[in-house]
């Protein structure tokens, strides 16, 4: 990988000479370009081009135009310059993962027992008499021996590489899924460029040099570029400097923009200069992949390193509390600061838990396979002690030389009862079940617009108890009108009629709306003839654009007079000042600001207001106040978006300080208030309602009036008349939770959160606040599980917070998608109801799988040992165990994994995280369905050949041949299983268990499959299989026995689960409080807990069977997070998965979400003032140092960067620490 960038380069300067001339500007040339930084930079730009007007000459693209974005240009540049795409790490063949499968000790210790067994049936000793070797080893024919002896040992071989080949093709194709997937997310990922005049959207690895891109709040740069121009723009380079302040971009100072980093305000235009492997953070990713392979053999080293690395962890993290004590603790606010409070408090502090449901199950598998071990080490001992003591003691046979061959077979015959014992005994099959219920939820969750991003939001989702949503797009359509407009003192309640309007009001009006929207956002005519305009970009922009429309007026005309290069200055939108203004400078050297925004705020800035016949009026307090009761409040209480739209002039001579907004955002003129209507999309009261009856509480955040708020939540159900809850201002929210000092208090967000219902005018702090709040609360027994809805950048931290983080797919920036979980394609609420269901599908197909998988445990272990110690054989043999394992691990958990949701779902409370895996009811079944099991098993073995009138198939000799004794004993065990998995569809005691049965074809498939294939085993698998072909009266025999437990079942269920209170619940999770602080600090991540792995380490005394399975599926599901890293081994486990798939995610921290200007609302200071003063800087929430490259770097990678980049500050903030792509 790491030459893959010359390799381009060098077919670019060797395909032909014209490449170089028609670009005139080398690869190389670029790239040395892109290594500078700041003046550096802008001086080599003078210097070789004159200015980036002369870089795009020479590059052939045009900054008005763009490239013409023909197929044939397209592919030149890519020849030349290489195409936007990192090259993905190679998966793993199917050699190798059919290795890995072989690596099972269990299945080694088979392996071994079955040559030795097939060696020992070819040895005949030349002297023994058989008979005189015990009774045991005589009555068979050397003949029949010799022939049938090998058959055993061969067919449990052939056995073995069946198990191993279903596994490793089980690997692979989740592998491949969620390779799928990736791919998917990938093409998602798309780019404003400028192609031949148009604005376009573009697939990132579609991009490519010479592309002139639109970047904007939010965005996340998928190549190296230089700013043509911008506004006000700021960017995160935290990813590649590890710097978290942000860096002031403009085309004459610091022109250079860099793949991987984060658009925290402003906006801007760009020529891309490189990509994939030659943009900055390509470079990288070939050094990382050259020294992954050089340091493949270095794992010792890594280990000691680590250990190492831990112990200066610890010793660093000493010092940081000393130090922290002495300064004193920092404030709650911070969302990823740690607590430097006394001990006491840190143990109080939740973090967020991974992988609960894994967790639970490989604890429960670890149990139960302790239990199977143990088992089948008395199986074996109870063997061998019996055959001894009938054989020296009872017959009292002497010993000879001779009969040890004979002796050592019946030891082998023992040995392999017992490891087919532990085969059955350990459920390896409960993770393939989660990997297989995730992936297959995963798969069809994108049909119902939900993309997950990380596996565990899935499960999550299940036991979800809060929702905290946005209103703009999520509950409402997010496709803006204006409906009605405050205009030249008139109070229209529907848009007036452009003659009504005073002609200097309306220049006034149009010509700010022109300029003061983002270029990017327009109305385009509608895709179908009578169809409705298309919206592109922001819509409450749009919704401005669409009233100049109504006005009979054309803004695209202004925006061709006054192009965005004319534009003086720009104040972007964000959520501290919510409001934008645009300066124009007009031909006299005077000045004109327009200003748009939250009517309550704008108009308090406001000195003048135009009347009817266009002349400024003075606007005193008590006007305002007037126009707030008259317009303000009655658009607000119809659910109306209320924005004012003001203007102030300059003179020539009385230039201010431009960088003095509060100085500058005063003595407006209002032109107009207008209310902006934002329809409820009409499916979300009813997904509400459904939430609400699933015991999900849904509660509003947004930045909109409360009173807008307030109306929309009563249409939506979120409010409900007569009941008792809260809506409160973001200013209020924070004057009750913070006490004198202006500090966070857990116990006044306790006494607010549970009646909240409406949180408006709020900042990104105060949802992060609210969902830290709700997270951290002990108020209520069940610790609460909170989904948030995000769209802004600013929005970053409170999406990570959150147990499960949606964003949005349509109107959600990149940052925001980068700190979620599962994106939403639609932006609908509704489709998080759809997350909800299966997520509790998810635990509901676990459940039933676990039901029906002990239920054979119990059933097999119990028979296998029961007949051994009684009949010093296991009634069902090595290969028949080996099928029914197949049937119950990999069959089932595809047939009862693969259930589809249904609304039932809906109908009861969320589970919580600490409820058992095993209800009551589910452990009622199953040792009820294992009595039947055993009683008719045991009836059928020990008088089963008077009453089915067969020959006795116990008590047989060494390789006796097999019977109808013991093929139908194999057969009716096998059909009662088929039966009871139909019974193991249903686990909360419902009667009706073929209920949508036939809406699950993979389960009916199953099904039938198994059938025939145990058809095919009994009639024709002969010795192999120890099976004989039996009658249909024995057939018929076989299947009523079997259906017998469908009938069963119904008894089972007329049993009151309230009656059987011995009944122990199984499956319970570690509680966070439970776990030692040891193993707590061995965590990768200090802030969150991932079941799994803790569980799996503890798990490591089962050395034998399953560990090595477990270990695989959670590599397969961890596949999913890491399928395309290239230093998968270098990332920690709280990286996000990249947008794009070589980006990174910013150190999110609160205080980048309040950007250090002065507030705008002088009335507003003295109550934010306390939360500045408490607002301290927080360091880089990481994992200790790492140096950029690790010191084993190859010649050939190291000479792929200049010195200048090679020398990247190894902090934490590094791109080894920063650049994480988990998926």
């Amino acid at each position: 990988m790491a030459n893959s960038s010359f390799r381009a380069s060098k077919h670019g300067r060797r395909g032909s000479a014209y490449l170089e001339a028609e670009f005139s500007c080398s690869l190389q040339e670029l790239r040395s370009l892109m290594e500078l930084r700041g003046d550096d930079a802008h001086d080599r730009i003078r210097q070789n081009y004159c200015d980036v007007n002369g870089l795009c000459a020479r590059l052939r693209t045009s900054t008005l135009e763009g490239l013409d974005g023909s197929w044939e240009d397209l592919e030149r540049r890519r020849q030349a310059f290489g195409p936007n795409v990192t090259p993905p790490k190679k998966p793993k063949t199917f050699v190798q993962l059919v290795w890995e499968a072989l690596q099972d000790v269990t299945l080694i210790i088979l392996e071994v027992a079955a040559i030795i067994s097939l060696g020992l049936s070819f040895y005949r000793p030349p002297h023994a008499d058989r008979d005189s070797c015990g009774s045991a080893a005589g009555s068979v024919s050397d003949e029949g021996e010799s022939e049938t002896g090998w058959i055993e040992g061969a067919a449990i071989l052939l056995s073995v590489a069946c198990v191993v080949l279903v596994t490793a093709f089980n690997d692979w194709s989740k592998e491949k899924q969620f390779r799928g997937l990736q791919s998917r997310i990938e093409q998602e990922q798309k780019f404003s460029v400028l192609r031949a005049g148009q604005l376009a959207q573009v697939k990132v690895s579609d991009i490519v040099v010479g592309d002139i891109a639109h970047v904007k709040y939010g965005d996340l740069l998928p190549a190296d570029g230089i700013l043509i121009q911008g506004n006000d723009l700021k960017i995160d380079e935290s990813s590649l400097t590890g710097e978290s302040d942000h860096v002031k971009k403009s085309a004459d100072k610091d022109p250079m923009l860099l793949s991987g980093t984060h658009v925290m305000e402003g906006s801007g235009k760009m020529v891309v200069t490189a990509v994939g492997v030659n943009s900055q953070t390509g470079i990288i990713f070939a050094l990382l992949g050259a020294s992954e392979e050089a340091g493949d053999g270095d794992d010792d080293k890594g280990d000691k390193e680590k250990k190492k690395k831990k112990e200066e962890r610890k010793k660093r993290e000493k010092k940081d509390k000393k130090r922290k004590s002495k300064d004193g603790a920092p404030v709650e606010m911070e969302p990823l600061n740690e607590d430097a409070e006394p001990e006491k408090k840190k143990s109080n502090m939740r973090k967020k838990e991974k992988s609960v449901l894994q967790g639970k199950l490989t604890k429960l598998a670890v149990q139960i396979g302790k239990a199977g071990l143990f088992m089948s080490t008395l199986t074996v001992i109870i063997l061998i002690v019996r055959f001894v003591m009938d054989t020296f003691w009872i017959q009292g046979i002497p010993w000879t030389s001779e009969c040890v061959p004979i002796y050592m077979k019946f030891l082998v015959k023992f040995f392999i009862i017992g490891v087919t014992v532990l085969v059955v005994a350990v459920p390896e099959g409960l993770p393939l079940a989660v990997t297989i219920s995730l992936a297959y939820s995963v798969k069809k969750m994108m049909k119902d617009n939900n993309l997950v991003r990380h596996l565990d939001a899935c499960e999550t989702m299940g036991n979800a108890t809060a929702i905290c949503s946005d209103k703009t797009g999520t509950l409402t359509m997010n496709r803006m009108t204006v409906v009605q407009a405050y205009l030249a003192g008139c109070y229209h309640k529907k848009v007036p009629e452009p003659s009504l309007v005073h002609a200097k009001v309306l220049d006034l009006l149009v010509l700010g709306i022109g300029v003061n929207c983002a270029y990017t956002t327009k109305i385009m005519p509608p895709e179908k003839e009578g169809g409705l305009p298309r919206q592109v970009g922001n819509k409450t922009e749009c919704a401005l654009l669409g009233l100049s429309v109504d006005l009979q007026r054309d803004y695209q005309s202004i925006r061709n007079d006054i192009p965005e290069e004319k534009l003086f200055k720009v104040y972007t939108f964000n959520s501290v000042r919510k409001s934008m203004s645009t300066v124009l400078k007009n031909h006299d050297g005077s000045y004109r600001m327009f200003s748009k925004g939250a009517s309550e705020i704008l108009l308090r800035k406001c000195c003048k207001i135009l009347t009817e016949n266009g002349v400024a009026k003075a606007f005193k307090p008590r006007d305002r106040e007037k126009l707030m009761k008259t317009v303000i409040e009655p658009m607000a209480s119809e659910g109306l978006r209320t924005i004012c739209l003001a203007y102030r002039d300059f003179t020539a001579a009385d230039q201010p300080d431009w960088d003095d907004e509060a100085d500058i955002l005063t003595g407006l003129t209002c032109i107009a208030v207008v209310g902006i209507e934002d329809p409820v999309r009409p499916e979300v009261p009813d997904a509400i309602r459904k939430c609400q009856r699933a015991g999900i509480t849904v509660r509003m955040v947004t930045g909109d009036n409360i009173n807008t708020a307030r109306a929309i939540a009563s249409k939506c159900g979120i409010l409900q008349p007569g009941d008792d809850f809260l809506c409160l201002e973001g200013k209020e929210f924070n004057r009750r939770i913070r006490n004198q000092l202006g500090e966070i208090e857990q116990e006044r967000i306790d006494k607010i959160w549970p009646k909240l219902r409406v949180l408006a005018r709020s900042s990104p702090t105060d949802k992060h606040t609210l969902v830290k709040g709700i997270i951290d609360s002990a108020v209520l027994e069940q610790r609460q599980v909170v989904a948030v809805t995000g769209d802004g950048t600013n929005d970053g931290p409170a999406l990570k917070k959150a147990d499960v983080g949606f964003a949005m797919g349509i109107a959600g920036t990149d940052v925001a998608k980068e700190a979620s979980d599962i994106i939403l394609t639609d932006d609908n609420f509704s489709s998080i109801v759809k997350a909800v269901m299966w997520g509790r599908n998810v635990y509901d197909s676990i459940s039933k799988f676990l039901q029906f998988q002990l239920t054979v445990n119990v059933v097999a272990v119990i028979v296998a040992f029961t007949g051994a110690c009684v009949t010093q054989d296991s009634p069902l043999k090595a290969v028949q165990m080996l099928w029914v394992n197949l049937i119950m691990d990999t069959f089932a958990s595809l047939a009862l994994a693969t259930e589809p949701p249904t609304e039932a779902l809906l109908l009861r409370s969320p589970y919580g995280r600490s409820k058992p895996l095993i209800s009551r009811t589910m452990m009622k079944n199953i040792l009820g369905h294992a009595v039947y099991q055993l009683t008719v098993i045991f009836t059928l073995l020990f008088v089963g050949e008077l009453l089915l009138d067969v020959d006795c198939g116990r008590n047989a000799p060494l390789h006796a041949p097999p019977s109808e004794h013991y093929t139908m004993v194999f057969n009716t065990f096998v059909l009662m299983q088929l039966f009871n998995e139909i019974n193991a569809r249903k686990i909360h005691g419902e009667r009706n268990v073929f209920e949508d049965v036939l809406d699950n074809p993979i389960f009916c498939s199953i099904l039938l499959g198994t059938f025939v294939i145990q058809v095919l085993i009994v009639q024709f698998g002969g010795k192999p299989f120890s099976c004989v072909s039996l009658s249909v009266e024995q057939w018929l025999w076989c299947i009523s026995l079997g259906f017998g437990s469908l009938l069963w079942g119904q008894l089972v269920s007329s049993v009151p689960t309230r009656w059987l209170k011995f009944l122990k619940t199984a499956g319970h999770g570690t509680k966070q409080e439970e776990i030692p602080e040891e193993e707590l600090e061995e965590m990768k991540d200090p802030d969150e807990i991932d079941h799994a792995e803790m569980e799996l380490r503890r798990g490591q005394v089962l050395w034998c069977r399953g560990l090595q399975r477990i270990q695989t599926q959670i590599r397969v599901v961890n596949a999913f997070r890491d399928s395309v890293s290239p230093y998968e081994n270098l990332e920690t486990p709280e990286s996000r998965s990249s947008i794009h798939n070589f980006m990174s995610h910013p150190e999110f921290r609160i205080d980048d979400s309040e950007p250090h200007i002065p507030l705008i609302d002088e009335l507003e200071a003295e109550d934010d003032a306390a939360a500045k003063r408490n607002s301290v800087p927080v360091p880089n929430n990481t994992a200790p140092e790492r140096p950029l490259l690790p010191p084993p770097l190859p010649a050939r990678a190291a000479g792929l960067i200049s010195a200048n980049s090679a020398g990247l500050p190894p902090c934490p903030g590094s791109p080894l620490h920063s650049l994480e792509t988990s998926l």
